[in-house]
């Protein structure tokens, strides 16, 4: 059953509340007012939701039935407590946040106050464009809230085209861990293979490890450690012995007084595959002492 069309007020026009706004816009939902603070989210604003007016966080929620809080995490508890104490919210609004780590908790005191409150997180990085809409169709969206309010929060994620995962308030700063560091630690490490073939002197590194990345990450997310391969679960101490002095040497080399990231990432993640790897124990402590061998000139830092 869909639920009513709501007037919806977006406080935080950010990559998430703007792109999030314009799909339930689609449903049929109005919004009623977007607070938006920088010139980005202005713009933001101005493309995803169009003819929406900028106003200020009193009038949005004066003129609301459901508020949807997309702003940073440390300031979901003080933005909340603050419409809570002013007295702003009149009571029976239903309020959603977006961040992944806070569950409903968070809006005790819009709860006390009357509201409804859920949690609502996508489990997506959103670019905050146009793009981000069509992503969010089977996306999985962790909800946290009430029982009594839990067919409210699925209702709104089959209306983004989501699917509904029920969290537990205690296990969402896990949940959230686990999706940051899958994602942004992802970015970081392409990032990192990305600097080192373009030191080479190849013209599109990202076109380069496309194919790579792409079997890598499809036999990973279907058989987790199993689909590890390289030098270290193979056990060739060599292969690992050169990688680091090549890695170490490309950290070495870059801006003056500046020692790059690379070879320590790649010692830590080396670490962690060394202790899914299945290797005679003298294998795995040759190859652990290497890793954990302080590379040269670290003890000048």
């Amino acid at each position: 059953m869909s639920a009513p069309r709501l007037g919806i007020g977006v406080i935080g026009a950010g990559r998430v509340g703007a792109v999030l706004g314009a799909a339930l816009r689609a449903e049929g939902h109005g919004i009623t007012g977007a607070y938006a603070v920088s010139d980005a989210s202005r713009t933001r604003a101005a493309d995803l939701l169009p003819g929406v007016p900028l106003l200020g966080v009193p009038e949005i929620v004066e003129r609301s039935e459901m508020l949807l809080l997309a702003v940073p995490d440390d300031q979901l508890a003080p933005l909340a407590a603050g419409i809570a104490a002013t007295g702003m919210s009149p009571g029976g609004q239903l309020v959603v946040h977006t961040s992944g780590r806070a569950g409903a908790g968070v809006l005790a005191p819009l709860a006390q106050a009357g509201s409804a409150t859920l949690a609502l997180h996508p489990a997506m990085t959103f670019t905050g464009t146009r793009t981000d809409l069509a992503r969010l169709v089977g996306c999985p969206m962790g909800i946290t809230a009430a029982p009594e309010i839990l067919p409210i929060a699925a209702a709104l994620v089959v209306e983004l085209g989501g699917e509904a995962v029920v969290l537990a308030e205690g296990d969402r700063p896990l949940y959230h861990a686990a999706l940051a560091h899958a994602a942004n630690h992802l970015v970081v490490l392409v990032d990192q293979a990305r600097e080192a073939l373009g030191r080479m002197g190849i013209d599109e590194p990202g076109a380069y490890l496309r194919p790579l990345l792409e079997a890598a990450l499809d036999e990973s997310l279907r058989h987790g450690a199993r689909a590890l391969t390289g030098p270290v679960v193979r056990g060739d101490a060599g292969t690992v012995s050169s990688h680091l002095e090549a890695l170490d040497d490309l950290d070495t080399t870059g801006a003056p007084g500046e020692r790059g990231d690379v070879a320590d990432t790649y010692r830590a993640l080396a670490l962690a595959a060394l202790a899914r790897a299945r290797l005679p124990e003298e294998t795995r402590t040759r190859i652990r002492d290497l890793l954990e061998q302080a590379p040269p000139g670290a003890e000048l830092d």
